[in-house]
């Protein structure tokens, strides 16, 4: 995938991945649904990719792979159509 979007030009963040689950659980309870995902055999590699802080309200920001963080900007325009 980040070779065709590099290709391409587009950021993998904006297009359609179907098949894929992002769940927002209090973090108390994300070890045991983290557990229970797993136990599923099309949840074996589920992971925590993040946490919601008070740090920038009303933002999504991601640690990028040289260290630096980055604002996920909201979609402008239109979303790319899947391929079914």
């Amino acid at each position: 995938m980040k070779g065709a979007c590099e290709i391409l030009g587009l950021d993998p963040l904006y297009v359609a991945n179907e098949g894929k689950l992002l769940a927002i659980v209090p973090a108390e309870t994300a070890g045991a649904v983290l557990a229970a995902i797993r136990a599923h055999p099309l949840g074996n590699e589920a992971a925590i990719i993040g946490e919601v802080t008070e740090d920038h309200p009303g933002f999504v920001t991601m640690k990028t792979r040289v260290g630096g963080t980055r604002v996920v900007d909201m979609l402008s325009g239109e979303q790319l159509p899947r391929i079914c």
